[in-house]
């Protein structure tokens, strides 16, 4: 099989635009990033060339395809930030910390409260989506100490079903307002 220059970049066999010019244009799409294959091939006097492809990203209708996801079943966002973003049928929340909504301060001050609150505030963010524990495909949780890994582990385990998402879990140096547990997660949507 021919490899274009721009082929091999993008690991992308050449098209023979030769054969499909007269039956159809070639375009595909995938959101706004764009494969489009042209007829580049020089006259017959020149020497023979092979067919170009391109890739191409849009950014300029980036604030439509993201959507701003917000519920008072939550806590507010501590700054500038979003509880959850809808784009391109994925679901991104920010970290969770364990407050109670209504009151805006800790459960506890215990990681298994923390934990267990955190879990409850992501799910009336993944239910405000349409999304639910189930359509999350990665989660991300930071502890201030990382002795409290199993403690976290037992109640994470309760609320994700199997197979459980793709995680990764970190001690960090310090976390909101002294939060001993935070937690994020990208969903998949329908």
């Amino acid at each position: 099989m021919a490899w274009s220059a721009a082929a091999r970049i993008f690991q992308m066999p050449a098209i023979d635009i030769g054969t499909l010019r007269y039956r159809l244009p070639l375009a595909a799409g995938v959101g706004f990033v764009s494969l489009a294959a042209v007829n580049m091939r020089r006259p017959a006097s020149a020497s023979s060339s092979t067919p170009f492809a391109s890739l191409g990203i849009s950014t300029d209708s980036t604030a439509s395809i993201k959507e701003a996801i917000q519920t008072e079943k939550a806590p507010a966002a501590l700054g500038p930030y979003s509880q959850a973003i809808k784009a391109n049928n994925m679901l991104f929340v920010s970290g969770v910390l364990g407050l109670i909504p209504e009151t805006g301060k800790f459960v506890s001050d215990s990681v298994e409260d923390q934990t267990e609150q955190v879990l409850k505030n992501m799910g009336e963010i993944l239910k405000a989506s349409g999304a639910s524990y189930s359509s999350v495909v990665k989660t991300t949780i930071m502890l201030a100490d990382l002795k409290d890994f199993e403690k976290v582990n037992e109640i994470y385990a309760k609320y994700f079903p199997l197979p459980p998402p793709a995680r990764s879990t970190y001690q960090v140096a310090a976390l909101p307002l002294d939060a001993r547990v935070e937690i994020e997660c990208i969903a998949a949507l329908q």
